[in-house]
């Protein structure tokens, strides 16, 4: 038994290109057979995955979610707002030192 026969839930959805989510309803239609190891991890055999992939009773989910202005200018500041606290505070500083 190598560890590389067994997958976990994330590996089988990335190979079936299909979400977790969907992956979990397949263990409960009892398409997918699941292991539990040490009653705490989920495990899939490989060969089982790859045997549903190959006879395409799974198809793919295909969503793409549209990134909008508002959105990627919210997410500018959200990742950035150190950066962006840290340049007015030097500024900030360089103004009280060379002005005062």
């Amino acid at each position: 038994m190598t560890s590389s026969q067994y997958i976990s839930v994330r590996e089988t959805a990335q190979i079936l290109r299909i979400s977790e989510k969907k992956v979990m309803d397949l263990i409960d239609q009892e398409k997918l057979h699941a292991y539990r190891i040490a009653d705490q991890f989920l495990r899939l055999k490989k060969s089982e995955v790859m045997n549903l992939k190959n006879s395409g009773q799974v198809t793919a989910d295909i969503v793409q979610y549209t990134y909008t202005w508002g959105e990627r200018f919210k997410d500018f500041f959200y990742f950035n707002d150190f950066y962006l606290t840290s340049v007015v505070a030097i500024l900030g500083l360089l103004y009280v030192i060379f002005y005062f």
